[in-house]
């Protein structure tokens, strides 16, 4: 369900969002990201994944989020759970008003390097190697995040 918009704004305006990331790998152990499309982090690289849902339960929410994010749904029990994580924006979706704040849950799995990948989050997709994305300068440093404690 979506909120009106103005309802939607109060929200990101004055409280944090719930969210799920998701750290797909292939089988080189190389790691997929998208060209942010929207705000936040529009124009970076990021890891897929979408906000959880008024009354929508983690399972079905990494079910929608995977479905939409990556073309195909998977279980929550087929990823391992990473740990929480906090972003912080200095914008949001409707521009440079407000910050945005996020509590994200970051679930890693395996996915096949083929297949076509849902173009309306993200304008391309690139499979980067962990050293190679903690490089480069156009991956957001909170997809960095989730590599930083394994290189450290």
């Amino acid at each position: 369900m979506y909120l009106p918009k103005e309802t939607f704004t109060g929200i990101v305006a004055h409280a944090p969002l719930i969210s799920i990331d998701l750290i797909v790998r292939n089988a080189a152990g190389e790691v997929l990201l998208g060209k942010r499309r929207n705000r936040p982090a529009q124009g970076f690289w990021f890891v897929p994944g979408g906000r959880v849902r008024k009354d929508e339960t983690l399972d079905a929410a990494f079910i929608r989020l995977t479905e939409t994010e990556l073309g195909q749904a998977v279980r929550r029990e087929q990823a391992d759970f990473l740990g929480v994580y906090e972003h912080f924006y200095a914008d949001s979706f409707s521009g440079t008003d407000f910050s945005t704040h996020y509590v994200v849950l970051a679930y890693q799995l395996s996915l096949p390097t083929s297949g076509q990948l849902p173009q309306e989050q993200h304008a391309a997709y690139v499979w980067f190697s962990p050293e190679k994305l903690l490089a480069e300068e156009l991956v957001h440093a909170n997809s960095k995040a989730y590599f930083m404690k394994q290189h450290a």
